[in-house]
């Protein structure tokens, strides 16, 4: 069973609506693109992997590194695509605080509706947050949980929880498909940073001690909880180029500011979108359809759409209602039978690998940032202290050749 650790600072503070309103319209469109081109049990997976998590709420401009993600995405998420539960086979329970709480009687419900056996999900989502709360006692209180069900009866959770003694936020992933005991092993993933000597009585040499889980607080165990995977988000607010895999993000700049490198027809379907919206797209594309390896630095998904506190830059909201339509009308004229414009979309992630392979990067990163700081009034640019401004210009400003 893998699993994955990172140190998540503990984040504060509300989505503005006019970011809010956009995750969820760009969100739930996302997972319909997933779900028309992959299946539903593949929205689970995801969801089930924190890289392509952290991925996800970075590319719908949350800060790139913070534990907000976790809350905002899911909250949105449950916003939008529980309005279009019926027709997509996803329902998305539970929340933050108070709406955790009310996980066990809205799986109840949809229960009664899809004909799953409500009583085993209620089980499920409980014992899942007893585990992570209980059984593994790491020092972080859990504050969040969202369990995800499909139709077919898989479901995934997402929960965090937070230990306000270093500032942390530790996240846990579940994925029912992977899950072959609640007391052994259950996890996909623990997203959070090793606090040393850890009691975790689902660790599989801790038989012995499960044996008297009624006993529990009677037990003294001192298993140490094994790291395999470890991603660092760092305590720093602002992008750095080290916190990014310079080749991937400057193929898909190239692609999307010279084209020459996508196929005619592509290029023909996508007539009319300019290349900053194109940049958005390729990461889009990216988050829909690429690997679980190409997540391994989710802060270069920021550069789709910025983030909220203008890191990397300021939230571009023109690119990013552009970028919505334009998947809102692929995944539209698929459902009519014309897939043509979704195809092109999806072919952007695969010239942006292609393209990959022979680019080499130059060192204008902060240059660019500073460009997409620069360039974010003529696109509407937002960051929760107010719009962007334009720039006073200075003496000697040059064309910045990017990569």
């Amino acid at each position: 069973m893998n699993r994955s650790y990172a140190d998540m600072p503990l984040h504060y503070g509300q989505v503005p609506p006019w970011l809010y309103q956009r995750m969820s319209k760009l969100g739930v469109a996302i997972v319909e693109a997933i779900v028309l081109e992959y299946g539903r049990g593949a929205v689970l997976q995801r969801l089930s992997d924190p890289f392509w998590f952290q991925a996800l709420g970075c590319v719908l401009g949350m800060d790139w590194h913070s534990s907000g993600i976790t809350t905002s995405v899911m909250g949105a998420l449950k916003r939008s695509v529980n309005e279009r539960s019926k027709e997509l086979g996803i329902y998305i329970c539970g929340g933050k605080g108070k709406y955790s709480k009310e996980t066990p009687a809205e799986l109840l419900r949809i229960a009664e509706q899809t004909g799953l056996n409500g009583d085993l999900l209620v089980r499920s989502s409980r014992l899942s947050a007893k585990v992570d709360n209980t059984a593994i006692q790491d020092g972080y209180q859990l504050y969040l949980h969202s369990f995800i069900l499909s139709s077919d009866g898989d479901w995934a959770v997402v929960q965090q929880g937070m230990n306000n003694a270093n500032g942390m936020a530790r996240r846990y992933h579940w994925h029912s498909p992977s899950l072959s005991s609640f007391v052994e092993t259950p996890h996909t993933f623990i997203y959070g940073a090793s606090q040393g000597l850890i009691l975790n009585i689902t660790d599989k040499h801790a038989d012995t001690t499960r044996s008297g889980i009624l006993q529990l607080t009677q037990e003294n165990p001192e298993w140490l909880l094994p790291e395999i995977r470890k991603l660092v988000m760092p305590s720093h607010h602002d992008v750095k180029a080290r916190d990014v895999n310079l080749k991937r993000l400057g193929s898909v700049l190239a692609l999307a500011y010279q084209k020459e490198h996508l196929d005619m027809e592509s290029l023909l379907l996508l007539e009319g979108l300019g290349p900053r919206t194109l940049q958005s797209l390729v990461l889009v594309s990216e988050v829909i359809h690429g690997t679980p390896s190409r997540f391994e630095d989710p802060a270069r998904f920021s550069f789709a759409h910025g983030g909220k506190d203008g890191h990397p830059f300021p939230v571009p909201t023109m690119v990013y209602d552009e970028a919505i339509k334009t998947l809102e009308t692929a995944l539209h004229r698929a459902k009519l039978g014309h897939t043509e414009k979704n195809e092109a979309i999806k072919n952007l992630a695969k010239a942006a690998q292609q393209l990959e392979k022979d680019f080499l990067p130059n060192d204008n990163f902060e240059q660019l940032i500073e460009r997409e700081r620069n360039d974010s009034w003529k696109y509407g640019g937002r960051t929760v202290f107010g719009k962007a401004k334009p720039p006073k210009k200075k003496p000697g400003d040059t064309q910045l050749t990017l990569f």
